[in-house]
């Protein structure tokens, strides 16, 4: 049998060629390597979400998520900003404001006549003013238009200004001034008493019966005055245009006097189509015209004596408070006057009547409120 030489064990050893230092470098190697995928991991994955979420609902679902992504960023913002804006908010207490009281709102208050021939320039106004204002005035009456038919500011009507008063006052500064002090101006005006405006317009005036002549309250030799027509539309246009210019001008109240007929009666009196309308039928019919014109823009006041309110006369044709009127001056006569419990009970009369707004000027009492 034949023998084979015998194989010589040869001795491994197993060594590593790494040395300490280089296994520490590896090891912080691949630490920083977990560290990088993972980091790149996080910022990918929202974007990956992102499209899969899209895909999703694109491709397999068919629907389009860009409205409703965007509908839920405004909800979520506006959500964001009210909650940052009520702590803001409440943290304020709210102010509770006035109500702003317009001028041609009536408000209670004492009432006082001005000499507007002292009002010649700012200075004078804002002295006039103040000295009302002190003496704890709130309304002040300046007479614009007087029953000699004159017009103390420069109206642009035709008839206004053929009677121009010597006097004139700048309109707009005296109702800015008087507002600024705290007070309310009221522009009076003299309506169909005004024979100077009879005078510049024949159209306007009651006449004789059959001529051209214009009617007269009593003979030429005693001064008698001819009166506007109540019934003309011409004279109705002529008052409401002068409400419209004072009003233009800052006025927000407005009396009229003398919106009567005059005291006589006679055939010989032409008021021209008539179409059998009563005296006070057509001075209610006035005061609806001028009313209906201005409406809320301008606060009418009529001014008439006791004797017109409290019973019928030839000038009115029916008490006052039955000709339409909401606010009323009544003027008690110097010869007599009136305790607490009488201008209560006139006032009481005059409401149940349907007048809104009383004042009474009593200067035998020193009342005029």
């Amino acid at each position: 049998m034949a023998r084979y030489p015998k194989r010589q064990k040869v001795k491994r050893y197993r060594r590593s060629f790494y040395t300490r230092e280089m296994r520490l470098k590896k090891g912080i190697g691949i630490a920083v390597l977990v560290v990088a995928v993972l980091a790149a991991a996080w910022v990918a994955a929202p974007h990956v979400l992102d499209w899969a979420t899209h895909t999703w609902y694109t491709v397999v679902r068919d629907r389009d998520l860009s409205a409703s992504s965007a509908v839920s960023e405004s909800a979520s913002s506006g959500a964001q900003s009210t909650a940052a804006s009520e702590p803001a908010a409440s943290s304020v207490p709210e102010k509770e404001t006035e109500p702003e009281v317009k001028g041609t709102d009536i408000v209670t208050g004492l009432w006082a006549e001005v000499d507007v021939t002292t009002l010649t320039d700012e200075a004078a106004i804002r002295s006039a003013a103040r000295q009302l204002k002190a003496q704890g005035m709130t309304y002040a009456i300046l007479t614009l238009k007087d029953t000699a038919g004159q017009v103390y500011y420069a109206s642009q009507t035709a008839v206004g200004a053929a009677n121009a008063a010597p006097t004139q006052v700048e309109l707009t500064s005296v109702a800015s001034i008087f507002k600024e002090e705290g007070l309310v101006p009221v522009a009076a005006l003299t309506a169909f008493r005004d024979p100077a405006g009879a005078r510049a317009d024949h159209a306007l005036a009651i006449r004789y019966q059959g001529q051209e002549y214009l009617w007269l309250d009593n003979k030429a030799s005693a001064g008698g005055n001819p009166w506007l027509n109540p019934y003309a539309a011409e004279t109705v246009q002529y008052i409401g245009d002068l409400i419209a210019e004072v009003h233009a001008a800052g006025f927000d109240q407005v009396l009229l006097e003398n919106v009567r007929f005059p005291s006589s009666t006679s055939a010989k009196q032409d008021y021209g189509t008539t179409n059998g309308v009563d005296r006070a039928g057509q001075l209610t019919a006035d005061i609806a015209a001028w009313q209906a014109r201005f409406g809320d823009a301008v606060t009418l006041w009529y001014g008439y004596s006791l004797a017109e309110v409290t019973g019928s006369s030839s000038q009115l044709g029916a008490p006052a408070a039955q000709l339409g009127v909401k606010n009323l001056l009544v003027k008690i006569p110097s010869s007599s006057t009136l305790d607490a419990a009488a201008r209560e009970e006139l006032t009481l009369s005059l409401t149940e009547a349907g007048v809104e707004h009383v004042v009474i000027r009593d200067d035998a009492a020193s009342y005029f409120e």
